[in-house]
């Protein structure tokens, strides 16, 4: 006679996933192969998830660190969701390198707008955000060394000396955690009442929607699962707003191989989760692997409606309309 299955309540995280940015650069690889074969050269990772970029590969597409790794060729060169710096674009002009960016359009929006708060209106910039993310990296490369200082945590928003504290704007990575964020601006905005905000808050909508359902659900579950890259900022953000809420057990697994089920044996209320840049073709995987040791219920928490879309780059319009 066969072991009867626990129970268990999984509490289905929505939004969750892809978000429109990367749902349209991995597009932009695909249509890409599609109209000028392999392969295709990526620059970094196009979204940060190995099982994306392992699908990529398959199809054709060739991911390098720099572009001093590419031969002389033809074929497309792609830049990341995460944008590059301008001295990127500007190396791939010196070797007439066929170039299409894949930059999300609302890191995009910050790059624009740390532009012109440093040119037009004089502003030393203030970019709150992790040191080394490639976004991050991006963003500082918008503007000449030194334009740009980098605060991570509260303590740095403490200490922080400006050249004229009278003359501060600031602006934000878009994959942030939005209570991290607000604390940050209060202290610069405490200690530094001129200080310039963004037009419209850099973090970006997935981001803020993802966070805050996994607050609805987190508080009242055994334990909570974001899938998600470990390099990913916005999956490594869900984790933290989990345990943030009080969850006893918050963790970040790419794939449902990853799961440590000695960890999660006396469970009866699950939240799963995923990063932006995690394929809903993963959290399936996940639940799978719970159906087969539990008898499971789920259900889904839906907090948000997103309807975002965003316009490819015109080289590809034309063969995604076909």
């Amino acid at each position: 006679m066969s072991k009867r299955r626990p129970p268990l309540v999984i509490r289905l995280c929505a939004p969750r996933g892809f978000c429109a940015g990367v749902d349209r650069a991995i597009q932009i690889v695909e249509l890409a192969l599609e109209r000028y074969g392999v392969p295709v050269y990526v620059r970094h990772e196009i979204v940060h998830n190995r099982y994306v970029v392992d699908g990529l590969k398959a199809k054709g597409a060739v991911f390098v660190d720099e572009l001093d790794e590419i031969p002389e060729t033809e074929q497309p060169v792609i830049f990341s969701a995460h944008g590059v710096a301008k001295a990127v674009p500007q190396a791939a002009r010196a070797r007439n390198l066929f170039q299409i960016d894949a930059t999300c359009p609302l890191v995009t929006k910050v790059h624009r707008e740390a532009e012109i708060l440093h040119r037009k209106k004089g502003r030393e910039i203030v970019l709150i955000g992790h040191a080394g993310h490639p976004e991050v990296v991006g963003t500082m490369g918008q503007l000449p060394p030194g334009a740009v200082c980098l605060i991570e945590s509260e303590d740095d928003a403490r200490t922080f000396l400006p050249q004229n504290p009278d003359n501060l704007a600031w602006i934000t990575q878009t994959t942030l955690s939005v209570d991290d964020a607000a604390a940050i601006v209060a202290i610069l905005t405490d200690r530094f009442p001129n200080i310039l905000a963004p037009h419209k808050d850099d973090i970006c909508y997935a981001t803020t929607n993802r966070q805050e359902a996994v607050k609805q659900v987190a508080a009242n579950v055994d334990a909570m699962i974001v899938v998600g890259a470990p390099n990913s900022s916005n999956s490594q953000r869900l984790r933290e707003v989990a345990e943030r809420v009080g969850c006893p057990l918050a963790i970040l697994i790419q794939r449902a191989t990853d799961i440590d089920w000695a960890r999660l044996e006396r469970i009866s209320r699950l939240g799963i989760t995923a990063g932006a840049s995690a394929p809903e073709a993963l959290v399936d995987e996940v639940i799978e692997a719970f159906a087969t040791r539990y008898d499971i219920h789920v259900d889904v928490v839906n907090t948000a409606s997103e309807l975002v879309t965003f316009a490819l780059p015109r080289q590809l319009r034309e063969t995604a309309a076909e």
